[in-house]
């Protein structure tokens, strides 16, 4: 063990001041799927940080890199998440492949990349939400291909989601997550649009499609979610309904991102929730079992083979998957806010994109 009861201290304040449903949410789980969260989303936080305060420069993300290096080498650095990381990647065997993925979207932020496609906007939201997917699918403890896979199509819808309802925000920022081969079809040219963005016929088409291609990943993660032991599927059921409804309130708002931000209403959050409970007891999982996406696979297959660190001491069993104490309210907040949270906030610190 690298971490002290004054490191998982520290860790917990980073999520006291970075999210105070998770902080109160996360009180109320069994204390070690507690520390393993806590010490994904303190060291996810400290990354952001990192590379927004350096301005987006990406010998940050360079240093976060070695900081790896020394967690998986069990020389963690000096700081509370990072000691509490490398606890983590042990009783876990979290690999180091879902932990580079978001480090490689944090440079893909820095750099200002642009996409193209949807494919690349795929491969994009593979990093910064499906690796997300992937690391709670392991806490859990559902280490299966099409476990792993439904987890990191909900990712990735979830974040496709996030950018519908974000154009406008993301290009008051200097910023373009649309494929900008759709905005071409669609008669728009993507730089000018970006210099001057408006609402238009022709930009909801395209938010229309990538809610669409969203939509039908929802669907796929359903078979998965059902798969999932009782214990949680309430609470992945609960994400990926609340998520697709911006999509839904998207959609009610004209398919209008630009003029305004789409938020799902409380009561609305609170039928969802209850239709969550419901669909947790009467999901039954798909006997047709669908490949991973290709922008994700290499996250499926890092995330069943393990990252090989984890250390027991001789003669111990492998630690079984922690089930949470179940309250609906605890599920719900501790999961989307994990799940979502870890996105990374794409703060205005960061360069515009190039174009």
């Amino acid at each position: 063990m690298f971490a002290s009861a004054a490191d998982l201290a520290a860790c917990r304040e980073v999520i006291r001041t970075g999210s105070r449903s998770f902080h109160m949410a996360s009180r109320l789980l069994p204390a070690e799927m507690r520390e393993g969260a806590c010490a994904i989303y303190a060291f996810c936080r400290l990354s952001d940080d990192m590379v927004d305060l350096e301005g987006g420069d990406l010998t940050a993300v360079d240093r976060l890199r070695g900081r790896l290096d020394r967690i998986y080498g069990g020389r963690p650095d000096d700081s509370a998440e990072e000691r509490c990381l490398a606890d983590a990647v042990r009783k876990y065997d979290l690999p180091r492949a879902l932990l580079e993925a978001l480090l490689e979207g944090l440079a893909w932020d820095a750099e200002g990349r642009v996409y193209e496609r949807i494919e690349d906007l795929e491969a994009y939201a593979a990093r910064v939400a499906g690796a997300v997917g992937a690391m709670m699918a392991v806490l859990m403890g559902a280490r299966s291909e099409a476990l792993l896979a439904r987890a990191c199509d909900l990712g990735v819808a979830m974040q496709f989601s996030n950018i519908a309802r974000d154009v406008g925000e993301d290009a008051r920022l200097g910023r373009l997550y649309l494929p900008r081969a759709w905005m071409r079809e669609a008669g728009l040219d993507p730089d000018g649009w970006l210099r001057a963005p408006s609402h238009s016929k022709a930009l909801s088409q395209v938010i229309d499609r990538l809610l669409s291609r969203a939509a039908g990943l929802y669907v796929r993660a359903d078979a998965g979610i059902a798969g999932l032991a009782p214990a949680y599927r309430g609470a992945i059921f609960a994400a990926r309904l609340l998520y697709a409804e911006i999509g839904e309130e998207v959609r009610r708002r004209g398919l209008d991102s630009v003029s305004g931000r789409a938020a799902v209403p409380a009561w609305r959050k609170a039928a969802l929730m209850a239709r969550s409970a419901a669909l947790s007891r009467t999901a039954r999982p798909s006997e047709v079992v669908e490949a991973p996406m290709d922008a994700t696979r290499f996250l499926v297959e890092a995330a069943i083979s393990g990252s090989g660190s984890r250390v027991a001491p001789t003669g111990s069993q492998p630690p079984s998957p922690v089930r949470p104490r179940r309250t609906p309210e605890s599920d719900l907040i501790w999961t989307v806010e994990l799940f979502m949270t870890l996105e990374r906030h794409r703060g205005a610190s960061r360069p515009a994109a190039a174009g």
